[in-house]
């Protein structure tokens, strides 16, 4: 890891993701963002659009421990965290780990689970720990998590809590590919999968991270990041802006971005091209405009363009 540049490592997690899966580059560099901000990635579509796919082969190039969670309605909260199960032989409790005591989660349909299930996850996403009654347990560092939805128009979908929702650096929408990629698509299906290679492992990605958290942010840089968040909480079709979490999060994620371009400091483009995966799916919309068919993506739109950058001998 130590022989490429930012960019080139880039270029070489790109090569080893097309080997699998089919579809926009810009899905790639989100994934990587999240992954030396750091922070969680959701990953929303419908059904039969490769977001398991695209999961799956991410995490093969990170390397570490990978524990894949189905969610279902009938799952409980022990089921993720894990619990402490009574040996016979020995007459003692010993504590049986559940699949959250990984490098990489992947969360899939986490949506198809009841709030009570889902919210197992909300300690582990922030705090990088869980307890199991009473005993706190560190997990695995680094520590990230992949989760899978369906829109909620599908059938049998629980909607996120607001508080998890928003532990979720970054929501990703894999819409339909394009023609062309569909073309690929059926070109390539009845060929043998190809293996994905590992390109990193946990100590390089904390070192990405760590160098990813050097970068300079400018004091425009950061009030242009309040004013696009304060935006969103004063926008009269908004209920619930977004958060100061938000706020931290879309200055990480612009970073990162940074870093990914091979640059040591933030662009207010890299704020600009963000600020929808970052923010939009934390806001919550009012009932009159969610009638009018307004998105979080659409109130984005409307601040990006209402908050102008303020440089140096701006006016």
């Amino acid at each position: 890891m130590s022989t490429f540049s930012a960019p080139a490592l880039r270029r070489h997690v790109h090569d080893a993701l097309s080997r699998v899966w089919i579809g926009a580059p810009e899905t790639l560099d989100l994934l990587l963002t999240a992954l030396v901000a750091p922070g969680h990635v959701l990953l929303e579509g419908v059904p039969g659009v490769a977001k398991t796919t695209l999961a799956r082969a991410f995490t093969a190039t990170l390397g570490g421990d990978f524990r894949r969670i189905q969610f279902t309605p009938d799952m409980l909260p022990a089921d993720i965290t894990g619990a402490y199960i009574l040996n016979q032989r020995d007459q003692a409790f010993v504590l049986r780990r559940g699949p959250v005591f990984a490098h990489v989660v992947l969360g899939d349909e986490i949506n198809r689970a009841p709030a009570k299930t889902q919210s197992a996850l909300l300690e582990a996403m922030q705090e990088q720990q869980v307890t199991i009654e009473g005993d706190t347990l560190p997990l695995p560092d680094p520590f990230l998590v992949l989760a899978t939805q369906n829109p909620l128009e599908q059938e049998g979908v629980y909607p996120l809590p607001e508080a998890q929702v928003d532990r979720f650096l970054l929501k990703i929408e894999i819409g339909y590919p394009s023609t062309a990629d569909e073309r690929r698509i059926l070109d390539t299906y009845d060929q043998p999968v190809p293996s994905v290679p590992r390109v990193l492992d946990p100590a390089s990605i904390l070192a990405l991270r760590a160098a990813a958290a050097r970068l300079h942010v400018a004091p425009e840089i950061k009030d242009f990041i309040v004013s696009l968040v304060t935006a969103t909480r004063e926008h009269p079709r908004v209920r619930l802006g977004a958060s100061p979490r938000a706020g931290l999060g879309l200055m990480r994620a612009a970073k990162a971005m940074a870093f990914w371009a091979g640059r040591d400091f933030v662009l207010p483009d890299d704020v600009r091209g963000l600020a929808s995966p970052v923010l939009a799916h934390r806001l919550l919309i009012t009932p009159e405009a969610e009638l009018d068919g307004l998105s979080g993506q659409d109130v984005i739109a409307e601040v990006l363009r209402a908050v102008p950058f303020r440089g140096p001998g701006s006016r």
